[in-house]
């Protein structure tokens, strides 16, 4: 949890809306997505420790769902396991930094939308459930209330 609060504070920072553990339609769950102010859609996925990275082999499937892919780590993880062609960022709770950009590799059009109609449903019914709990919910700069 560590490592992926610093991130999502990273994301935030930089205007991204971030959503955590979303599912994809392959079946498989991003462990952070998050949506640029340019509508781009990146993928961060966390890993805490060596053997965590060595098991994971459903990480080249996350290409498929984003623009950008990145792995996450905090600095007791080595940064040279992860491979040269995905996005590195640093994390240590309290905040992260890039420190190896992703290569841009666009979602075609029909894949990129029914995302987008996934990213919008799953922030939606999350906002709901929390509302109906009890939890105050600010509105978005821009938003009138």
């Amino acid at each position: 949890m560590l490592v992926r609060r610093g991130v999502q504070r990273l994301l935030v920072q930089m205007g991204a809306a971030v959503l955590p553990e979303l599912s994809l339609a392959s079946g498989r769950r991003a462990d952070l997505v998050a949506l640029t102010t340019k509508g781009d859609i990146w993928i961060i996925e966390i890993k805490s420790s060596i053997e965590d990275f060595r098991v994971d082999r459903k990480w080249p499937d996350y290409r498929l769902h984003s623009d950008r892919f990145f792995f996450a780590t905090h600095p007791e993880v080595p940064s040279d396991i992860f491979p040269q062609e995905c996005g590195f960022i640093l994390s240590d709770g309290y905040g992260a930094e890039i420190l190896r950009e992703a290569p841009e590799h666009r979602l075609a059009a029909a894949a990129r939308k029914a995302l987008m109609l996934r990213i919008a449903r799953a922030g939606a019914s999350r906002l709901t459930a929390a509302e109906l709990a009890g939890v105050s919910i600010p509105a978005l700069e821009g938003e009138s209330e």
